[in-house]
């Protein structure tokens, strides 16, 4: 024997990476609800962007979109296929005649509804390799970072993140003009 440990006596340096497993989790996820939210307006988003008006008071669209992380423009296309069928109307904020907000009808509470236990089964058979206490404890891990991660978000504005991360371009700063030296 020559001392070397053999491969499949150490652990997969995966089992314990925490973005592995986020990704993982997170694509399984992503799957089923798109799934489950195929007929759905706006399918998965339009379904977070219901979800956001739901809880709490009308808020407008801007508030919305940074609550989700969506943008803007994105936000209005959501909103447009959520208020075709009714599930949102958009009034004028009298605040601030500017702005819209956006406010959840019967049928789109109803829609919800019907979504949301759809989409607890997804979550349920995602869980299941978890007993019931493991699982209501997951969660409440889940939000606490979530909510913690949301309040901290260095990213609010994503134009500016990216200003900070794109390498500065070669030259006297200008960026290159394409087609014409």
């Amino acid at each position: 024997m020559t001392g070397a440990t053999d491969a499949r006596d150490r652990p997969d340096p995966l089992d314990d990476d925490l973005g592995w497993m986020l990704g993982v989790v997170f694509r399984g996820y992503v799957r089923a609800a798109e799934h489950t939210l195929t007929d759905f307006p706006g399918g998965p988003r339009g379904y977070q962007v219901l979800t956001a008006a739901i809880n709490g008071p009308a808020r407008n669209q801007g508030a919305i979109a940074e609550e989700l992380g969506i943008d803007r423009t994105v936000l209005t296309y959501l909103i447009d296929d959520l208020e075709r069928p009714g599930y949102v109307a958009r009034r004028a904020d009298p605040a601030d005649r500017r702005s819209r907000l956006v406010d959840v009808t019967d049928a789109g509470r109803a829609a919800w509804e019907q979504q949301r236990r759809a989409l607890r089964r997804v979550e349920s058979h995602l869980l299941g390799a978890l007993d019931p206490e493991e699982s209501a404890s997951l969660r409440a891990l889940l939000q606490r970072i979530a909510c913690s991660a949301q309040a901290v978000d260095p990213l609010r504005d994503l134009c500016e993140a990216v200003t900070q991360v794109r390498p500065e371009p070669p030259g006297d700063g200008r960026a290159p003009r394409h087609g014409n030296p």
